[in-house]
């Protein structure tokens, strides 16, 4: 019953609000009407005294005082014939009825025919007794028994993956610290916070994310996937021979059909000799044989040419922190210190040195022993 109050309150009132518009219409042209024949009996008297003073004739008088009476009567003695004013009050009363009987007749068919009044009214603790399959009341829900019982590590085991699904990434550190520090550390929470690490990081294996999955690799010492990111680690701090030489025990300990050995090839390839890692997206699997088959000055050529593609990809959509560290390394590598200089410089134009790409940028630089002087202005 109050929902049907409620409804009617809430009726009435949209009902007022789209009436008020048209009745305000009405009376405004009612207060104009009256001013008009105000106006003509002023000017009639005027032109009386006019008429008395001589300053009009009789005949010109005549002529004047038929034509203000025939106005006035116009606005005073209802609308005369062909004035518009009688069509609009129409409408008006059209509109008026269309709000007042129409508006909540269909409003409320089309409620019955698609909503649930049957169903009792649902306050948030009640949706929180009974989430279904409502994810962020199941949040909310866990969120609150996590605020009462904080020291429930298996809570936080649990909360941790959704808010990863969730996008809420720092929630999601949070949770997979504190089941790892109550629960004790296991293989899948430590990969867990790593790929956490690394997502927040857009997608660099932070020294944080690196060190947390060498304590799960410990764990679990044939797990793919932390050894994967271990060695992607190594490659973009530019460690390429270590990286290569994990990709290639990944590769050689993998089974012949896992679905990752493509991608495991490709870093492979972009590990050996000088960073190929930076060429703008992955190679084919016949770049793949072609650069294994490849002289070392060949390489070397093709290498340049895929920095240089990088750079005008970089020029093109600079909004890449990844792109920018590998084009820097690469250059300094293939010994062009001055392209290094200069690319840092772009690099910290898009991301200014108190940002955290422009602070990965300057560790590289102190790193590979580049000048930053002007480069973060």
């Amino acid at each position: 019953m109050l929902f049907w109050i409620f409804v009617a309150i809430l009726t009435a009132a949209v009902a007022a609000a789209l009436l008020y518009p048209l009745l305000r219409g009405a009376h405004a042209g009612a207060d104009d009407r009256a001013g008009e024949a105000a106006v003509y009996r002023d000017q009639l008297r005027e032109l009386d005294r006019d008429r008395q003073q001589g300053l009009i004739t009789d005949g010109e008088a005549e002529y004047a005082r038929a034509e203000i009476a025939r106005r006035l009567l116009a606005v005073s003695g209802g609308v005369a014939a062909g004035d518009p004013a009688k069509p609009s009050a129409r409408r008006r009363r059209v509109a008026e009825i269309l709000v007042i009987l129409c508006l909540p007749a269909i409003g409320l068919g089309i409620y019955l025919d698609t909503g649930s009044p049957e169903l009792p009214a649902q306050p948030l603790q009640a949706r929180l007794d009974n989430p279904g399959n409502d994810v962020g009341i199941l949040i909310v829900k866990a969120e609150q028994h996590l605020a009462k019982n904080p020291d429930d590590g298996a809570g936080w085991d649990l909360l941790a993956p959704i808010y990863v699904r969730n996008m809420r990434l720092g929630d999601a550190e949070m949770a997979y610290r504190n089941a790892i520090r109550l629960i004790g550390p296991s293989a899948e929470r430590l990969n867990g916070l790593g790929e956490t690490l690394v997502a927040a990081a857009d997608g660099v294996v932070t020294a944080d994310a690196r060190a947390t999955f060498e304590a799960a690799l410990k764990l679990e010492p044939q797990n793919f996937r932390t050894r994967f990111y271990i060695a992607l680690g190594k490659e973009q701090a530019g460690q390429y021979p270590d990286a290569k030489g994990d990709f290639e025990a990944i590769l050689k300990d993998s089974p012949a059909n896992a679905p990752w050995l493509s991608l495991v090839k490709q870093h492979i390839t972009l590990n050996s000799g000088p960073p190929v890692a930076i060429a703008p997206g992955d190679p084919t699997e016949q770049q793949v044989a072609d650069a294994q088959a490849m002289s070392s000055d060949d390489r070397t050529q093709m290498i340049e040419g895929m920095v240089a593609g990088l750079d005008a990809k970089l020029a093109e959509d600079p909004n890449n922190i990844e792109g920018w560290l590998r084009l820097v390394r690469s250059y300094t590598v293939l010994k062009q210190p001055d392209k290094a200089g200069e690319a840092l410089k772009r690099g910290l134009a898009v991301f200014p040195a108190d940002s955290a790409g422009g602070k990965q940028l300057l560790a590289l630089a102190a790193e590979l022993g580049l000048s930053t002087a002007g480069a973060s202005q």
